[in-house]
C-alpha cells in the first residue's frame, strides 16, 4: 500500500512559514527559501503549512515536499521520494517512503537534478492524489 500523509489546514501563504525562515541562519536560509520557492511554484494547486517545524508543500492537504535545516546543512525531503527516480543519485536514507536530499553551503549539488526530481514528487503526487490512492495519515 502506498502511503499519502495529509495534513489539513494548509493556506497560499503561510506566514508561519516566513517566520521560520527569519528565524534560521542567513546561509540556512536563502538555501532552503530558494528549494521552497520552487516546490510553491510547481503549480497553482500547491498549499503550505508547517508540520513538525517544517515547511512543508502539499496539493490540497496530500504532502509532497519540505525543506528543514540544520545546523550545517539544509535537507530537501520528499515524502515519497523512494518512489521517484533519482538519476543524479541525490537521494539519501533508508525509510520505507521518504528520502531527502542533504544540502551543505559551499558545496556543489546538481540543481537540475534536485529542480526535476521535485517537479516529479509533484506531478506524482498529484496522480496518486486525483486517482484515489489508498490513504493513511500519520
Amino acid at each position: 500500500m502506498e502511503r499519502i500523509l495529509r495534513f489539513p489546514g494548509g493556506s497560499k501563504r503561510d506566514p508561519a512559514i516566513e517566520s521560520w525562515f527569519d528565524e534560521r541562519p542567513g546561509h540556512l536560509a536563502r538555501i532552503a527559501k530558494r528549494w521552497f520557492e520552487l516546490m510553491r511554484a510547481c503549480g497553482d494547486d500547491v498549499l503550505e503549512l508547517l508540520h513538525d517545524g517544517q515547511p512543508t508543500a502539499c496539493i490540497g492537504d496530500a504532502a509532497f515536499c519540505y525543506v528543514d535545516s540544520f545546523k550545517a546543512h539544509v535537507n530537501v525531503g520528499f515524502f515519497l521520494g523512494a518512489l521517484l527516480p533519482d538519476l543524479g543519485g541525490l537521494l539519501e536514507g533508508s525509510g520505507k517512503f521518504m528520502r531527502h536530499v542533504k544540502i551543505r553551503p559551499g558545496t556543489g549539488i546538481d540543481e537540475e537534478a534536485l529542480s526535476d526530481m521535485i517537479h516529479a514528487a509533484y506531478k506524482d503526487m498529484k496522480a496518486r492524489n486525483g486517482a484515489g490512492a489508498s490513504l493513511k495519515k500519520d
